[in-house]
């Protein structure tokens, strides 16, 4: 089932400050520029206690983002410090307060903690935040609202630019067999050197834990593709095994060849290195599909 998700510009420009709702939800996000922030600091939702996002450059290029999470009882008191503050080199910022103002202390750091979790877990930005705040103690009917309040933070999050909590790695959900959420072909890469597994979904391309990879990189590939095989190690989704890499959790990339490159060490056509259980390739297999 679909949701509608309404975005208004606050000053009419394309690439300004947001404000962002979804249906009936209780809550409501303000995105802005980090330049952008003093025009629309006197705006009602700042005095408000909320969650917040920072979003910086990463100080390793394995990462397309560096992301700090905080909490506030009053935003505009906590981000004042942090605009002043040379350690808080962000470019852009995003929070999450409630339109009815009943969030509470200990529910803001819930959500900061669970949120946290989700960002360490899903290794795909620089987390600037280090360990995971522990998650404070809530009764069983204030963990269900929060948790349903940190969904709809997760849909709007990519939505406004940040993609941090857009996993690396696989979710580990029972397969639904629905027409909405099913589960593609499972390919073989096209080489007897290594033995590796890719399966087509609605999430991604998921290279199968246990699957086999080249240990080193060719000199042909791109910079794109060293760096997404460095975050890969560091994050430990790849891990050493003689003179291996072994895929330790099952992995998410966004293309074929994306996922052939990493297993193979060089620039590859993952159209054609991918091979069904009856040998035809993965382009093959879309033709047929869509002819």
């Amino acid at each position: 089932m679909g949701k509608k998700l309404t975005v208004y510009m606050i000053d009419g420009t394309a690439y300004g400050p947001r404000l962002s709702e979804i249906g009936n939800w209780v809550g409501k996000a303000i995105y802005a520029p980090r330049a952008a922030v003093n025009k629309i600091m006197n705006r009602t939702e700042f005095d408000n206690p909320g969650i917040y996002c920072l979003k910086g450059d990463p100080t390793d290029d394995a990462f397309d983002e560096k992301i700090y999470i905080g909490e506030a009882e009053n935003i505009k008191s906590r981000l004042k410090q942090h605009l002043s503050d040379p350690n808080k080199d962000f470019k852009e910022l995003i929070f999450f307060v409630s339109k009815d103002e009943l969030l509470t202390k200990t529910q803001i750091r819930y959500l900061e903690s669970r949120l946290v979790q989700l960002a360490l877990a899903a290794k795909t930005a620089q987390i600037d935040n280090g360990n995971s705040p522990s998650l404070p103690t809530l009764h069983e009917a204030d963990i269900s609202d929060m948790e349903y309040f940190l969904e709809q933070i997760k849909l709007i999050l990519p939505v406004m630019g940040f993609k941090f909590l857009i996993s690396s790695t696989a979710d580990q959900k029972p397969v639904e067999t629905n027409e909405e959420s099913k589960v593609h072909e499972t390919y073989f890469i096209k080489t007897r050197t290594f033995k590796a597994t890719m399966t087509e979904t609605d999430q991604g391309y998921i290279v199968a834990k246990g699957s086999e990879a080249k240990k080193s990189l060719s000199n042909s590939c791109t910079e794109t593709y060293i760096n997404m095989r460095r975050k890969l190690v560091e994050t430990k989704i790849m891990v050493e095994s003689g003179d291996k890499l072994i895929f330790a959790e099952d992995a998410v990339f966004n293309s074929p060849s994306a996922a052939s490159n990493m297993v193979l060490g060089r620039n590859s056509n993952g159209f054609t290195e991918w091979v069904n259980e009856k040998g035809m390739t993965f382009k093959e297999v879309q033709e047929k599909i869509n002819n």
